[in-house]
């Protein structure tokens, strides 16, 4: 795999892309108010990049048939990882959604965790390769299983919440969700009853403008998700969703507010991903070229790598050194998880109602109707 395995995201001197683009001085302003520290920053480039790498080798297991299906971060990279940034693992509780993987390395997931969650390996730490990928979970890292329907996760997210005010814990709970999440009657729910009670928890949209083909303008009559905010008696923010220092500051708002008793805050950050949907779709049908090609311009890695170059903080080499580690770590738990064991089947009813032996040609214990075929 050696070709496959070149870090096709890699900057301009070491086999990538065009040059970076160039940072202004408002842009250099905001980095100096996001009052993070230097290792910091250069901490939210690093988380960055090992998404995207890791994205990318999750699309090249799929075209070679050994991951059956793939939903893709890419461009949400900045989004995921400033979000992540403003919250504390392991002691806030987090309710990611399916593309959530950038977020999941920012939390302290590893790229083999996640691999064995594609592969379906028996070590998947998150179901034990029960669950679909990206259905994140960690008792670790405070992260609760999600369920596949869209939107599900969010009144469980705010149930979660309304635990941590009555324990008198300052827990904050994040949950996140698409765009096209924001018309099931889940989000009415979880954000009306968050608001009611004043609970500890950020609602965190991720506007990448499609509901899998459905463009934002069929979805919505408003311009903005975060324009439902004031709706439901909270405060709503839209921020840039490629720009990882504006997302930080308007999710640590938003979680300092949670934390000190102020209630739930809904923050909107428009993105755009850049792959299809999934592995499944193909986007030709619904969108241009020239569209996508579009916001790969304003890919949010590159920008953020102008931006620490401008401030002194990385220089060609420090830049190239990050992305060959990244690639190394990838490739590395690339190899560690198509190595991992199959899952055993005699587990296949493991932590489920019934933990008995898998249903085969004996009568089943639940009676005769659901161990004959073809019904009654």
């Amino acid at each position: 795999m050696a070709d496959e395995r070149k870090p096709a995201g890699a900057p301009a001197g070491s086999g990538g892309r065009a040059p970076l683009p160039a940072a202004g001085r408002e842009e250099l302003e905001a980095l100096g108010r996001s009052g993070l520290g230097n290792d910091q920053l250069l901490g939210l480039h690093r988380q960055m990049v090992r998404a995207r790498l890791l994205d990318q080798r999750m699309w090249q297991l799929n075209r070679q048939g050994l991951a059956p299906f793939v939903i893709s971060a890419q461009g949400h990279e900045a989004a995921q990882v400033g979000a992540g940034a403003a919250f504390v693992p392991g002691h806030d509780f987090f309710y990611p959604y399916y593309r959530d993987y950038a977020l999941a390395l920012a939390i302290g997931f590893t790229p083999y965790e996640i691999l064995l969650g594609l592969l379906a390996r028996a070590g998947d730490p998150a179901s034990g390769a029960r669950q679909m990928p990206g259905h994140f979970n960690s008792r670790r890292l405070h992260v609760v299983s999600q369920s596949s329907p869209v939107g599900t996760q969010i009144p469980q997210a705010v149930g979660t919440a309304l635990a941590s005010k009555l324990r008198g814990e300052d827990a904050v709970t994040y949950v996140s969700f698409g765009d096209g999440t924001t018309a099931e009657g889940d989000f009415h729910e979880g954000l009306n009853f968050a608001a009611i009670h004043r609970l500890p928890v950020v609602f965190f949209c991720e506007n990448n403008q499609y509901a899998i083909s459905e463009p934002l303008e069929k979805e919505m009559a408003v311009p903005r998700v975060a324009d439902r905010a004031a709706a439901y008696g909270m405060p709503g923010a839209s921020v840039d969703g490629n720009d990882v220092l504006a997302v930080y500051r308007a999710v640590r708002e938003a979680v300092e507010r949670a934390r000190a008793g102020g209630g739930p805050t809904l923050v909107e950050a428009v993105t755009y991903r850049t792959t299809p949907h999934s592995s499944d779709d193909d986007d030709r049908t619904y969108r241009t070229r020239e569209e996508v090609e579009a916001w790969k311009a304003r890919d949010p890695i590159p920008r953020f790598e102008a931006l620490l170059r401008a401030a002194g903080l990385l220089d060609e080499a420090g830049l190239r050194r990050v992305w060959q580690e990244a690639q190394a770590e990838v490739d590395a738990a690339t190899d560690q998880a198509l190595a991992a064991p199959e899952p055993d089947p005699g587990e296949l009813t493991r932590h489920l109602f019934y933990e008995g032996k898998p249903f085969g040609p004996e009568p089943s214990p639940y009676g005769p109707r659901l161990g004959r075929a073809g019904g009654a």
